[in-house]
């Protein structure tokens, strides 16, 4: 850690929270009282400062706007039962905040002053963290060019906000998805690894298109043949396929999901077989006809682990076992819970206290 990171800190006059209906948060749509900024000018990070939820001033001609510098990371805060409040391993989102920045041509953010900043303005507006099963603190920094310029270059200027979101389950049943044999979400020499926020932007159109279909979620496939299994929309696609946990390797047209790594790490510690590599589509629609694809799941920090219902491949749907009966995702739910609401041992130290 380096020196305390100043930060100047405006409280809100009046609190939104008794007016909040904790009982029916629609993910992404409930904001708490502040949120933190800060700029970057002439080569450094600077006016870091927590202030009122509220809107900001740009101009219309800003880059971001015109050609897309900007990118997010999602993390999640928890409150335990003895009080304490913990962020689940945001030294991973740092890592990966930075290797946003750096394919996007943006500046990158110190690891300790990403973290100290999430601390800061988790710490002020704690009181908004609900505490029911499946609820959590949704956290969003984000990073975005100021430069008020019309010109295809990297902006000299920057703007970091961090947002926070109460929030319940972003997924409420089984999820009926659909394997996209056209639409691209990222090709090999692409950003597909970063949370650009232009990756999210190009997915609209064929998640709408699935939508209007019936389904809840698409699986990308690789762009020059859609023979190989991606990723989900929402979260990291990962499959249990003959006793083993299949993934799709961590490579320049896939997110490396926190969750992700979280899944892998449980299930090494369990010593379940992991094989993260290539995941043609043949296989896993060959494992739903003959039962040996015995899970299929979506695992990411918004998703959490978001069991498949049924899959279905041009045309043809497979409904894989019922969610409550597959015993690796329902282990690695209880398990993950049970770490980041403080109820069993964080042996390996992915809590971060606030």
């Amino acid at each position: 850690m380096t020196e305390t990171l100043d930060i100047k800190i405006t409280k809100s006059s009046k609190s939104r929270l008794a007016e909040t209906d904790f009982s029916n948060l629609v993910f992404g749509r409930t904001f708490t009282d502040h949120m933190l900024v800060a700029d970057y000018e002439d080569g450094e990070w600077k006016n870091f400062e927590i202030l009122p939820y509220g809107n900001i001033l740009v101009s219309p001609a800003i880059s971001s706007l015109h050609y897309g510098q900007s990118f997010f990371e999602g993390i999640k805060a928890y409150k335990h039962a003895n009080g304490k409040v913990s962020i689940f391993r945001p030294d991973k989102n740092a890592v990966r905040f930075n290797k946003s920045a750096e394919r996007l041509c943006m500046p990158t953010l110190p690891e300790d002053v990403f973290l100290q900043s999430l601390a800061a303005v988790v710490d002020i507006d704690r009181d908004w963290i609900p505490t029911a099963p499946g609820h959590s603190l949704y956290i969003r920094p984000f990073m975005f060019a100021t430069d008020q310029f019309l010109g295809v270059t990297p902006s000299q200027t920057y703007k970091y906000m961090v947002l926070l979101c109460p929030v319940g389950p972003y997924f409420t049943k089984p999820l009926r998805v659909k394997i996209e044999t056209y639409y691209t979400r990222s090709a090999e020499g692409g950003m597909g690894y970063a949370k650009s926020s232009g990756n999210y932007g190009g997915s609209m159109l064929p998640a709408r298109k699935a939508t209007e279909e019936g389904f809840d979620q698409l699986i990308w496939t690789d762009a020059k043949e859609h023979k190989y299994v991606e990723e989900m929309g929402a979260a990291n696609a990962m499959f249990v396929l003959d006793g083993k946990l299949i993934t799709p390797i961590a490579q320049d047209t896939i997110l490396d999901g926190v969750t992700r790594d979280t899944v892998i790490t449980l299930a090494r510690d369990w010593g379940f077989p992991v094989e993260e590599r290539k995941v043609a589509v043949a296989e896993i629609i060959e494992g739903a006809k003959t039962g040996k694809l015995t899970d299929a799941f979506g695992a990411g920090t918004a998703a959490t682990i978001a069991p498949v219902g049924s899959i279905n491949y041009n045309g043809e749907e497979y409904t894989l076992i019922d969610a409550k009966e597959r015993e690796f995702s329902q282990k690695v739910l209880k398990t993950l819970d049970a770490i980041r609401y403080g109820n069993a041992p964080d042996t390996h130290g992915w809590n971060y206290f606030v």
